[in-house]
């Protein structure tokens, strides 16, 4: 007895701790609690299915513990076999239909929903952006804007965003649980897809796939701004002049470094660029590769040894990492010019 009585209180704890836990996790890193369109649908949907199944539960922890008690052995009838009652149509029609039933409850509003949150009604005079999935790292190119850019995606509140998004190499899977729900990004065609966000903020995203060793670590960024910061930020994005000179002499060193050693992959300002992610605004970006702090530290770390920041990614097989032409020295100079890079500034250096 003691024995079953000190599984019972561990199992209790276990369970205690994962009610606990699961509130914890990063900020709008959560479908809980929904700040944007899609999310909220999909919020509506999850109330519904855990309504149904509450119910379900009680009802058959009911019927059983009545069971149980009401038809238990009782002392002299060790040998009695209690009334059957196999072949009863009405019992059988019961426990068919209301399971039907229950299922039809939880379909109507899930396939509904799939449909409104697929729908491209609207989408030709929208803001569309292009998102492209990589291992293990996002890629977006706002459409008809010129503006590429990865990691953080800006938006307007209150806007439908359409989304069109194609994986690089292997399925990978968006999803925004405090702005919206899933969606498979596939390489062989394109899925399409929209969010809107209802208040300003960073809502955190996530690779919903499983698609290779870092799959945990496919981080990216929905920055959600209103109208008129969007509109600047469209602005000085579209006016980058990526061969502005740095105002410090070691960024400026850096800028020599990156574009003999660097510049094949990533790309600086509109050019697409289809190994890297493009660094346009990586000055002000709040993660780097998507995990790590933002620190010099760190992004000198990464780039002198990326695979044991992010294993299994592309830099890792960089040229330079081989034949020895980026030291901690040039490391240094480098992470000191992408520090820098941000739109705004770079576009006042070009305009004046």
């Amino acid at each position: 007895m003691k024995g079953w009585m000190g599984k019972i209180r561990t199992l209790s704890l276990f369970g205690f701790m994962a009610i606990i836990l699961s509130g914890c996790g990063r900020e709008n890193l959560t479908a809980l609690v929904p700040k944007g369109y899609g999310a909220e649908e999909s919020f509506k949907v999850i109330l519904i299915s855990i309504a149904v199944m509450t119910l379900v539960f009680i009802v058959v922890m009911t019927i059983y513990t009545y069971v149980l008690i009401r038809y238990r052995q009782k002392k002299g009838q060790e040998n009695m076999i209690p009334k059957q009652t196999e072949g009863n149509k009405a019992l059988e029609v019961v426990w068919t239909v209301i399971p039907i039933l229950l299922l039809i409850i939880i379909a109507v509003p899930t396939l509904t929903t799939t449909y409104d949150l697929a729908s491209t009604e609207g989408k030709e005079d929208a803001i569309n952006v292009n998102v492209t999935g990589n291992q293990y790292w996002w890629h977006f190119e706002y459409q008809g804007e010129e503006i590429q850019t990865s990691q953080d995606m800006y938006i307007p509140v209150g806007e439908k965003i359409y989304l069109t998004m194609r994986s690089g190499d292997v399925i990978h899977s968006f999803w925004v649980p405090s702005i919206s729900g899933k969606m498979d990004v596939n390489p062989e065609n394109d899925n399409v897809m929209y969010i809107e966000a209802y208040e300003e903020g960073v809502y955190y995203g996530k690779c919903a796939e499983l698609c290779g060793e870092s799959h945990s670590l496919m981080d990216f960024k929905i920055v959600a701004v209103s109208q008129e910061e969007y509109d600047q930020w469209v602005t000085d994005m579209q006016n980058v002049d990526p061969e502005a000179t740095p105002e410090s002499t070691t960024a400026q060193e850096g800028q020599e470094l990156f574009a003999n050693s660097c510049l094949s992959c990533h790309a600086i300002g509109s050019s697409p660029v289809a190994v890297g992610p493009n660094l346009t605004n990586f000055g002000e970006r709040s993660k780097i590769a998507g995990v790590l702090p933002y620190e010099k530290e760190e992004l000198v770390e990464w780039i002198l040894d990326p695979e044991s920041k992010k294993p299994g990614n592309k830099m890792s097989n960089a040229p330079y990492l081989n034949d020895g032409s980026i030291g901690e020295e040039e490391a240094d100079k480098i992470a000191d010019y992408l520090m820098q890079l941000k739109p705004s500034e770079i576009t006042t250096k070009s305009a004046e």
